[in-house]
């Protein structure tokens, strides 16, 4: 018995050892600024960021606001993921438990009774018993520890998992609903040229039957109307398309959604700071997620090279045993046993030292992919950088070209109906101004999305 725990003692002293590297950060290179920022380099050191900010401040809309809460509660994405947050942590229990002892509690009564023979009388006997048995394998190389912070580490990477598809969410929502916006303003641009060209047809027909005017205008009449005709239906499937789209992001069967303010009232930030780079490591979800997943195969080298040395295990049992239940706890019923084992691998064929291999291998490609995702991380920002910018330079031009196309339709009407040009000038330019129109809607689009793209490339979105 002495013995016994003297050698629990010394193991205990001497199991604070793990095996394997502790985790270090691997070394990336940090730009000091975006590229991508406008030329005057405004807000190159500004620490302040777009990604910072809460996504109701981004988004102005009161109707995008109810949207995106509808989406965190019910999108099945996101409950998909917090389940594996679940599941994470249901593991990380399960691995920790290896480092404790296992105890265990039995008790049992058997009743024997022989029939008589020719040479043995009949006979029974009854007997009771109660154990507690315990086995303990030391954590002597710091295998279960290391595994346990592989499991830890992983639960933090399904959790950074959650908050990346929440950004991925936020900003879908988003861009689904401006988009729908767009194409609603486009069924207003195109109803409304519809309407004004059946007006302007009518008076060609009646210019026509008076013999004013040729049955060629006329046609060239009817192909503006046709033209503008064509729009909507195609606008309209794209509108309910785009509402089925949208449903499924809410976690909804597919249906209507409801609108608030158009795509040209919605607000924009009147600042978007990108912030300064290194900040970025520490705001990408994804970046993060990454890094927890090296973290992880990090420690499984430790895991995977502890392997190589013995295996102690302590185990013990005691408890009382009697014929007669009345003397179960009294007397020479009691029993108890202590023991302890040590298993070493001799020849394995190689198992051991391509676990090692494999293990060093798969934190070799978690560290290159840790690294992948930094510069995939900073590309996106810049990208997003330049699109912001450019898309309001792009949407500032359309806006002119728009006012000089219906400037010039306007203008040929008048010429039209002063007998001073054809139809065909008519024509071209109600055509121009139709196409410019839509045009603008579109930029205006690509100008929000932009934002949208900016603010997910910037880490915002999940900061609840």
């Amino acid at each position: 018995m002495r013995n016994c725990l003297a050698l629990l003692c010394a193991a205990l002293v001497l199991s604070g050892c793990t095996m394997g590297p502790n985790y270090r950060r691997p070394t990336v290179a940090v730009p000091t600024t975006y590229r991508g920022l406008s030329p005057d380099g405004t807000a190159q050191t500004e620490t302040a960021t777009l990604g910072d900010q809460k996504w109701w401040d981004i988004f102005q809309d009161e109707q995008l606001r109810t949207l995106i809460h509808t989406a965190l509660r019910q999108n099945y994405d996101l409950r998909i993921a917090a389940s594996r947050i679940l599941e994470a942590k249901a593991q990380l229990r399960i691995t920790r438990a290896d480092q404790f002892p296992t105890v265990s509690a039995g008790a049992g009564i058997t009743d024997v009774r022989t029939a008589q023979s020719k040479f043995l009388p009949a006979f029974e006997t009854s007997t009771g018993q109660v154990n507690l048995s315990a086995a303990w394998e030391l954590d002597f190389w710091g295998k279960f520890r290391r595994a346990t912070e592989a499991a830890r580490a992983n639960l933090l990477a399904s959790e950074w998992a959650r908050q990346e598809v929440l950004s991925t969410l936020v900003a879908n929502v988003a861009a689904a609903y401006f988009q729908l916006r767009a194409l609603d303003l486009e069924l207003e641009i195109s109803k409304r040229t519809f309407a004004s060209r059946q007006e302007s047809l009518r008076l060609t027909q009646i210019l026509a039957n008076g013999g004013a005017t040729s049955l060629l205008d006329v046609r060239q009449a009817e192909q503006l109307v046709f033209t503008a005709g064509a729009e909507i239906p195609a606008l309209e499937q794209q509108i309910e398309q785009q509402e089925n789209s949208l449903s499924i992001l809410l976690g909804q069967n597919p249906g209507d959604i409801t609108r608030g303010e158009t795509l040209t009232e919605q607000r924009q930030p009147s600042q978007v700071p990108p912030g300064l780079p290194s900040s970025l490591l520490e705001r990408r979800p994804d970046i993060r997620q990454a890094e927890e997943q090296l973290v992880a195969a990090n420690a499984e080298i430790g895991v995977a090279r502890a392997a190589y040395f013995p295996q102690i295990v302590l185990s013990g049992s005691g408890g009382f045993q009697s014929s007669a239940l009345t003397n179960l706890f009294s007397g020479p019923a009691g029993a108890w046993s202590f023991g302890a084992s040590l298993a070493e691998p001799i020849f394995t064929g190689g198992r051991l030292r391509a676990g090692v291999r494999l293990a060093e291998a798969q934190q070799q490609t978690a560290a290159l992919f840790y690294q992948q995702s930094i510069q995939g991380a900073f590309r996106s920002v810049s990208d997003a950088l330049v699109a912001y910018r450019k898309t309001r330079e792009f949407r500032a031009q359309q806006e002119l070209l728009f006012q000089s196309a219906q400037d010039a339709a306007r203008l040929s009407h008048m010429r039209y109906t002063g007998g001073a040009t054809g139809y065909l000038e008519v024509l071209t330019n109600e055509t121009n101004a139709f196409s410019a129109e839509l045009n603008l809607a579109q930029a205006r689009l690509n100008e929000l999305l932009a934002l949208v793209q900016l603010y997910q490339a910037l880490g915002g979105g999940w900061q609840q």
